[in-house]
């Protein structure tokens, strides 16, 4: 007997350790714990079991779609996503995610009391300086005196300034309004013509026929000259400049005093976007259409004043 263990002696001393293969070492010490999709068990330096994500999955192509929109290779990826954001995600359906159609907010193209006053503002410091700068070749001595000079110049005949004559003469000089945004000529004139400068005609059209005589031209641009503050009404109550209100499946925000809103197509559940903006030159909508859409609020607008 003690010959026999003399023989199997160096037969042990030369075997290594059945638990020195960290797969073994693992597969022994998590025989009996179970982790999670997505998780592996491995074995701590204290010989315990612990859950931890896997490090990759197998490279199989079964594509599936996750709760949060998002695709996977395989099953194995979802959960091991799952695993390492810590977040609950659970199979959709089978393929690919179908993406959904972002639900753009179309709001209306407006100018505000605040983008009003700021050309007016401009354009109020401009015909002062030039009034008295000297080298001003223009040989007046007021500010009336000067806006009335610019007045006849560009007043076709008539006697009044509408829009294009308007922005024309604020283009006189657009290097000191800054009249330029963008790149974009288009849109530029969009938004002086159809917009701000529209909003300085009301400023001081008294009459109200969207043009200004030379009387009501010179108070736009007189800076004591101190018009009705408007607001918008709506249902008995008054809101500020920027508020915003839904019309259906349409946005309406108030600006300068009026209800403005955009120009959708309501189908249910969809909405067409009609290319139409207040003020465009769009022979499809007249004035007296957009005029009904709007009819609803503006019909209820009230002046401060009174």
């Amino acid at each position: 007997m003690f010959a026999v263990s003399l023989l199997l002696l160096p037969l042990l001393l030369s075997s290594p350790p059945v638990s020195s293969s960290p797969l073994v070492k693992d597969q022994l010490v998590c025989a009996r714990t179970s982790c999670g999709a997505g998780r592996e068990c491995v074995s701590t330096d204290r010989g315990e079991p612990v859950c931890r994500c896997l490090e990759q999955c197998d490279e199989a192509e079964r594509w599936v779609c996750g709760s949060n929109g998002r695709s996977y290779r395989n099953h194995c990826e979802l959960h091991r996503d799952a695993c390492v954001t810590q977040i609950k995600i659970h199979v959709e359906h089978r393929g690919h995610c179908v993406e959904k159609p972002t639900k753009k907010d179309v709001s209306p193209m407006v100018c505000f009391l605040s983008d009003r006053d700021w050309l007016r503002e401009r354009a109020i410091q401009w015909i002062q300086e030039e009034v008295e700068s000297e080298n001003s070749t223009s040989n007046v001595s007021s500010a009336s005196d000067l806006l009335q000079m610019y007045f006849k110049t560009y007043d076709d005949g008539d006697s009044e300034l509408d829009s294009k004559e308007f922005l024309r003469f604020l283009k006189h000089n657009e290097t000191a309004l800054n009249l330029t945004f963008s790149n974009s000529l288009e849109t530029n004139m969009l938004l002086y013509r159809s917009l701000c400068v529209d909003a300085l005609i009301e400023l001081s059209d008294e009459n109200a026929d969207w043009k200004l005589s030379l009387t009501e031209f010179i108070n736009c641009l007189t800076p004591s000259y101190q018009p009705y503050e408007r607001k918008c009404a709506l249902e008995d109550e008054v809101f500020e400049d920027g508020a915003e209100t839904q019309m259906e499946c349409n946005k309406c925000v108030c600006a300068c005093g009026n209800w403005v809103c955009t120009a959708l197509t309501c189908t249910g559940e969809h909405q067409v976007e009609e290319d139409v903006n207040e003020g465009a030159e769009n022979e499809e909508m007249t004035e007296e259409e957009w005029s009904r859409r709007v009819s609803e609020l503006n019909a209820l607008q009230v002046d401060n004043q009174h």
